[in-house]
């Protein structure tokens, strides 16, 4: 199994969809369960061995800051972006100096994830096979996830390679909102600010974008009707 040690959490965004919860934080100090979403974060990569956390900030960066100042299990490191928000793929571009040459981990803030088997980050590592991937994304189904309204991002192949859902007949998978990525997906990135999907468009071209299915349950809190179903979910799953 690879054992990877470095990880990024976009925490850059400026949650316009989570207002009014966001009015006063930037959308990872959201609370869940008594917790906030990127304490929620931490936790999972701090359980899979994972030893740096970078963490990029533009919305209240301060306030962020502060929050996490008060965590000493991982080395936090911040890729700062108050000056200009550079989107998902210029997030990671701006971040790599931090994250080094090996495979890392890249986790978005606002998913939460009940896991029933082997945890999802150690699966995903167990999964990884930088001879033919550039990136893995974790994927949850659709029919069961919390918070996700959509119809569905991808499609897995039998021999784990994905294809976008919306040209592809199939059962169709949510992203969850965590991946490993080699460093080598990046390559050829534009300047600036844009969207991972481009890196990853390239790479279901050369058929070196995969996929593994959460074993569990899925909770996208990107509203706050959403996080008060997280709510409930988690109060449930305690007092099972």
């Amino acid at each position: 199994m690879s054992k990877i040690t470095a990880a990024m959490i976009m925490g850059a965004g400026l949650g316009i969809r989570m207002r009014p919860l966001t009015d006063d934080r930037p959308k990872p100090l959201v609370t869940v369960g008594g917790k906030t979403l990127i304490d929620h974060a931490i936790d999972r990569l701090v359980a899979a061995g994972v030893l740096r956390v970078v963490v990029n900030l533009h919305y209240k960066a301060d306030m962020l800051r502060r929050h996490l100042a008060k965590r000493h299990d991982v080395e936090i490191v911040f890729s700062d972006e108050t000056d200009r928000l550079l989107d998902t793929g210029g997030g990671v571009v701006k971040a790599m100096p931090y994250l080094g040459n090996a495979p890392f981990f890249v986790v978005n803030s606002d998913s939460i994830w009940i896991e029933k088997g082997t945890p999802a980050l150690t699966a995903m590592m167990a999964a990884w096979d930088e001879r033919r991937m550039d990136g893995l994304l974790l994927l949850a189904d659709i029919a069961t996830a919390i918070g996700y309204d959509g119809n569905g991002d991808f499609v897995l192949q039998s021999d784990g390679r994905l294809l976008r859902a919306r040209d592809n007949p199939g059962a169709a998978y949510g992203y969850l909102g965590v991946q490993i990525v080699h460093p080598r997906l990046f390559e050829g990135a534009p300047a600036g600010a844009f969207s991972t999907n481009l890196m990853w468009d390239r790479a279901i071209a050369k058929t070196r974008l995969s996929g593994t299915v959460l074993d569990g349950k899925w909770i996208h809190v990107g509203t706050p009707e959403a996080q008060g179903e997280a709510e409930a979910a988690l109060a449930a799953l305690s007092a099972a």
